[in-house]
Parts: C-alpha cells; sequence; structure tokens
C-alpha cells in the first residue's frame, strides 16, 4: 500500500497512521521525522536543511523534494509507505509524482481524513505528543495511560509550540490556501479517498480501512 495520508492540522494523521502502520506493516514518513532523521545523521541534504532552519526560514522545496527522494529510495519503502505532510503544494505534488515515476511505481490511494474547522481548534490546542516516538495523545478525547507519560516508550509528553490557541488560525489558513486545493488534483486521478475524521478513533479507523477496500467484520 502506497499511501498519501492528507488532513488540515488537528485531522488526526498522526494517530491513524499508527494504526496503518501496523496493519499494513509500512513505514509512516513523515516530512518533520525526516528533517529531524536527515540533521541528526548529518547528510548533505540534511545539512542544507538545517542552514536554513536555524535562521528560521522555510526549507526550499529543492531541498525537501530531495530528502523526500532519498527516503522513499530507502528498502522499507519496497513494500509500500504512508506520506505525511508532503506534498503542500501542486508543485511539490507534481515533483512527487515525477519520484515516483522514477521509483517504477504509483500512489494507490490519496487519503484525505475530513474535520469541522472548530473540532479542529479543539484537537489542536488539547494535543500533546510525545518528543521520543512521535505518538499523539489528547487531553480529553485520547489520554495516555498516565497522565503526561507516553504510553508506548514512557517519555514525558509536551504540547508543541504551534499546538497553541494563537497558532491555530493561521495554521489552518495556509492548509486551505496552500494544500487543500491538491486534494482536486488527485480527484482528477481518481484515487482521493474522504473519510469521516470525527467521532471515535477506532472508528474512523474503521472507516479508512472500508475506504480503501478492506473488509472489517
Amino acid at each position: 500500500m502506497r499511501l498519501l495520508l492528507m488532513g488540515a492540522p488537528g485531522a488526526g494523521k498522526g494517530t491513524q497512521a499508527v494504526f496503518i502502520k501496523n496493519a499494513y506493516n509500512i513505514p509512516h514518513i513523515s516530512t518533520g521525522d525526516m528533517f529531524r532523521s536527515a540533521i541528526k545523521n548529518a547528510t548533505p541534504l540534511g545539512i542544507m536543511a538545517k542552514s536554513y532552519i536555524d535562521k528560521g526560514l522555510l526549507v526550499p522545496d529543492s531541498v525537501t523534494i530531495g530528502l523526500v527522494k532519498e527516503r522513499l529510495s530507502e528498502a522499507d519503502c519496497i513494500g509500500g509507505f504512508i506520506l505525511d505532510g508532503f506534498p503542500r503544494n501542486l508543485f511539490q505534488a507534481e515533483e512527487l509524482d515525477k519520484i515516483l515515476a522514477e521509483l517504477g511505481v504509483k500512489l494507490d490511494a490519496c487519503l484525505n481524513i475530513d474535520v469541522d474547522q472548530k473540532v479542529l481548534t479543539d484537537r489542536i490546542v488539547g494535543r500533546r505528543v510525545c518528543p521520543k516516538c512521535g505518538a499523539s495523545f489528547h487531553i480529553e478525547n485520547l489520554k495516555p495511560q498516565v497522565e503526561g507519560i507516553c504510553d508506548y516508550c514512557g517519555a514525558e509528553l509536551i504540547q508543541r509550540k504551534d499546538d497553541t490557541l494563537e497558532t491555530v488560525t493561521p495554521r489552518l489558513e495556509v492548509y486551505n490556501t496552500s494544500t487543500a486545493p491538491l486534494l482536486d488534483y488527485y480527484k482528477k486521478q481518481g484515487i482521493l479517498k474522504c473519510v469521516d475524521g470525527e467521532g471515535e478513533v477506532e472508528q474512523i479507523f474503521a472507516n479508512i480501512l472500508k475506504a480503501l477496500g478492506e473488509k472489517n467484520d
């Protein structure tokens, strides 16, 4: 399964990606994790990305695209992958198509998790994440077994700096203007699958399996 995971900030992509990853035994590739890994390993592209990040600048498309190509070429992606956080605009989408063509593969689906904007705001502000393994929790809707502690690795959960009320509106505006048009792009390719992202996380995952054509008895 080669899957592109889309949805506005707070739509629950990280939570559902864990379920999908385990169900299909494929890697979850997020741009954030990809940047951190490349910087940690001091790869040429990682060093270049760090030079922009350290100055508070956006990493250019050319660097991001290069990192994506490197990551998708790795051995663990042969059987499939979940791509999360890329592409973010139409140019990146077209470049992704070129990368996949070079690798001789195609996307099976673009999965969009659809959530009302007010619900998104509540989710973002209440979200807590694990800085070690990347797992996501929520102070009301998805509490860890021990308050403030990750269920999976035991690290202390944090609130990301961009998960505050002050940052929600501009983040959603950026998504709506830059990323949402990608839905039309993948709809024209015939691979867009839209899933209701509100409700219990287990039910949302059941909806995802159904959208991907899996039986869920």
